[in-house]
């Protein structure tokens, strides 16, 4: 497995699920969270919505000259039911809400993902759905769920990764985009860019 050296590529996001996903795959990623605000606009889609995010937030990173890096990577997820963008819950009423109407049914995640080189100004982006299917939940699952304090920083209210796995039947789609990174794409982005291919 090649290695890229560590501080070429940098992640413009705080999550830690996503820095794992790249350390999974021999990428040690810097950390800059990019500020960046996550309205949604009006007429825009979801696609369009985490595209722009990404692209934002990988080129904000980029911009700052006391970050180190060539490659800067943004990505943003969102949960999508019936066309309606379900973002991270901001009270433990909206996040038993999403639960609900999420129970029992499919949904779709979207991830958008945007690399951006330094080195010579391009970018490539995209957007990566898996369909999700959730469980029927009782209320004293959904209860003891929010006590566990896991979906409050999760869109959807949710984390397959974690205790929300016990909810989740089936997938179809992308894992690693569920989780919040479409990792295959994102790959195929960097070694197009001119990163060392992981098997070389």
């Amino acid at each position: 497995m090649t290695m890229i050296p560590p501080a070429q590529v940098v992640l413009a996001s705080a999550s830690p699920r996503r820095r794992e996903l790249l350390s999974q795959v021999g990428i040690a990623a810097g950390i800059c969270p990019a500020a960046v605000d996550e309205t949604v606009l009006p007429g825009e889609s979801a696609e369009q919505h985490v595209v722009r995010l990404s692209q934002t937030k990988a080129r904000v990173v980029a911009a700052r000259a006391d970050v180190p890096g060539r490659w800067f990577i943004g990505s943003d997820t969102v949960v999508v039911r019936d066309g309606t963008i379900l973002g991270k819950p901001v009270d433990a009423v909206e996040a038993a809400a999403m639960l609900r109407c999420l129970a029992g049914r499919m949904h779709t995640v979207i991830s958008g993902y945007a690399i951006h080189d330094r080195a010579d100004g391009r970018t490539i982006s995209g957007t990566v759905s898996t369909r999700v299917w959730i469980k029927a939940l009782t209320e004293m699952e959904i209860a003891a769920y929010l006590a566990s304090g896991e979906p409050f920083d999760k869109a959807g209210a949710y984390a397959i990764q974690g205790i929300g796995a016990f909810m989740v039947p089936r997938i179809e789609g992308s894992y690693p985009n569920v989780v919040g990174l479409p990792l295959c794409e994102v790959l195929a982005a960097l070694e197009q860019l001119g990163a060392p291919p992981l098997f070389s």
